[in-house]
């Protein structure tokens, strides 16, 4: 056994977090570095998927409704998601996705500031984010990392950005650039998808004026699981739905020709809750939270900075592209090889499943709930293999396929 597993497995048998492995259906033989892109099933989410299906889809029928409180999910799991991102349980809403609700959110505020027609982000942002704005009425404009703040003025009526960059990891001053945007009279808007239940978030404190967040990354709320927004309570009273259905009006079920919005962030809803969907991700939200965000951040840091130490010494002919702080960077870490996307096929086949983003990022995420030093120590010398052999340079591992 190498020094560097034997480390490994010494700072496992010292981790308060440990015993939450086992409360997640993790493949034998698979070391899952990917977390930050579909988080691992809870054992839970199986039973209680079953429960909807047989007990309150199968007997009680549309009963469950009003009996199992369908019709209440989002608000419940919204309040459930809400403390690990700093917000009070009446600011946070499960529905929709991260698409859907950036632009819902991006209409909003352009309502909230009139005579102000531009979205300011940055390029290379997640293209979804980008895409919303293109699609919305505003005016993109992109300013460089360095330069947002510069970038800034009376035209702006939103501040867009994602918190930790979903290629390098890089992580946004989110209370410094909040700060900038309003004394330029601009909102911000936060996109928390690679940040919910992995780095400290704290939008009551940072005095964020809204943001979204996907389900199913650490989260674990299985694959395309229903998103999340967030709106400060001091925003309530101006918030407009641009999508305004029937699930956001006021009184849903007494079927008025005339739109009434729904109070608070109920008013966010549109269409009808996916039921399945809100069940799984409220497994895995409960998870999170009976974990604790601390606990989870601190490990995340510890296994990250665990990994880049290896790395250095045992692959050190890859470049890291995430930053060296752990404290400025997600729970991840990102190398650049030319070859990445081979080099990443090459990991998988011998049961390390981490990904790649073009053009040549390949990125490792840590999910501190279910993911292990011993995890870490592997993988990496699965990579050293990798290149000391040359197998990434197969023809098997070059085919791209269509999600990657």
């Amino acid at each position: 056994m190498s020094e560097l597993l034997n480390k490994a497995i010494e700072l496992d048998a010292a981790d308060p977090l440990a015993r939450f492995r086992e409360r997640f259906d993790l493949p034998d033989g698979v070391i899952y570095l990917d977390g930050n892109s579909l988080g691992a099933l809870p054992k839970s989410t199986r039973e209680r998927l079953a429960q909807v299906v047989d007990a309150e889809w199968g007997r009680d029928l549309i009963r469950s409704w009003n009996t199992a409180d369908w019709i209440g999910m989002p608000q419940r799991v919204g309040g459930k998601i809400a403390p690990l991102i700093g917000a009070c349980p009446h600011e946070v809403i499960a529905c929709d996705s991260v698409s859907v609700n950036l632009a819902k959110l991006i209409g909003a505020a352009l309502h909230m500031r009139p005579g102000r027609t531009v979205v300011l982000s940055e390029p290379g942002n997640f293209p979804t984010d980008i895409y919303m704005v293109q699609g919305s009425p505003a005016e993109q404009r992109l300013a460089a990392r360095d330069r947002i703040v510069d970038a800034l003025d009376e035209n702006v009526a939103l501040l867009m950005l994602t918190h930790v960059h979903y290629k390098t990891g890089a992580m946004f001053d989110m209370a410094a650039l909040t700060e900038a945007a309003h004394a330029a009279g601009a909102l911000v808007l936060w996109d928390l998808s690679h940040s919910g239940g992995a780095v400290p978030v704290d939008l009551g404190a940072c005095n964020a004026d809204m943001a979204v967040g996907c389900g199913y990354k650490y989260l674990n709320g299985g694959p395309g699981a229903p998103a999340y927004a967030f709106v400060a309570e001091r925003h309530h009273a101006a918030l407009v739905n641009p999508i305004s259905g029937w699930m956001g009006h006021a009184a849903p079920f007494a079927f008025s020709d005339e739109y009434a919005p729904a109070p608070g962030v109920s008013r966010l809803l549109a269409g009808t809750p996916p039921v399945l969907a809100m069940a799984a991700l409220e497994c895995g939200v409960e998870l999170m939270a009976e974990i604790g965000i601390e606990p989870l951040v601190a490990k995340s840091r510890a296994l990250s900075e665990f990994f880049r130490a290896a790395m250095a010494e045992h692959c050190p002919g890859l470049e890291c592209v995430s930053p060296a702080d752990p404290a400025l960077r997600g729970s991840q870490l990102s190398y650049r090889h030319l070859e990445a996307y081979a080099l990443s096929q090459a990991l998988i086949a011998r049961g390390v499943i981490g990904d790649f983003r073009a053009p040549d990022v390949l990125r490792l995420g840590f999910a501190p709930a279910y993911v292990g030093f011993a995890d870490c120590a592997r993988a990496i010398e699965a990579l050293a293999e990798v290149l000391a052999s040359g197998a990434w340079q197969r023809e098997e591992f070059r085919q791209r396929a269509a999600v990657t």
